[in-house]
């Protein structure tokens, strides 16, 4: 699975910004979809993730903030960060995970998102 994301950028705090994933397989296919972000030194931290089933899962510093939704039809994932803070300032990653013999995973390339305060 190959995951191409895109939509990061520089906003002001109370800004909003949309993030979007494009797989090159057909989400369905795909167990859980998801959102990781990073800062430089630490680890990868979950931000929002969805199943191929609709459920959902957020962080909960972004809940109440952020919404992950899929777009069947377009293979596309996407997160919705509204109220951003200078604390979601981050290096976000798109993310697939297929459970099949074994769990995999896949990583698209990051998209910086910078949040000035």
């Amino acid at each position: 699975v190959q995951l191409q994301a895109y939509g990061g950028g520089l906003v002001q705090a109370g800004g909003y910004l949309r993030l979007s994933c494009a797989a090159s397989e057909n989400i369905l296919s795909i167990n859980v979809m998801g959102w990781y972000r990073q800062d430089p030194g630490k680890q990868r931290d979950l931000v929002a993730a969805i199943t191929s089933g609709g459920t959902t899962n957020y962080a909960d510093s972004v809940k109440g903030r952020f919404t992950i939704s899929r777009d069947n039809a377009n293979n596309t994932v996407y997160l919705q960060m509204n109220s951003l803070k200078p604390e979601d300032t981050a290096v976000y990653y798109c993310s697939a995970v297929i459970f099949a013999t074994r769990l995999n995973r896949y990583w698209g390339q990051g998209t910086q998102v910078t949040v000035s305060s």
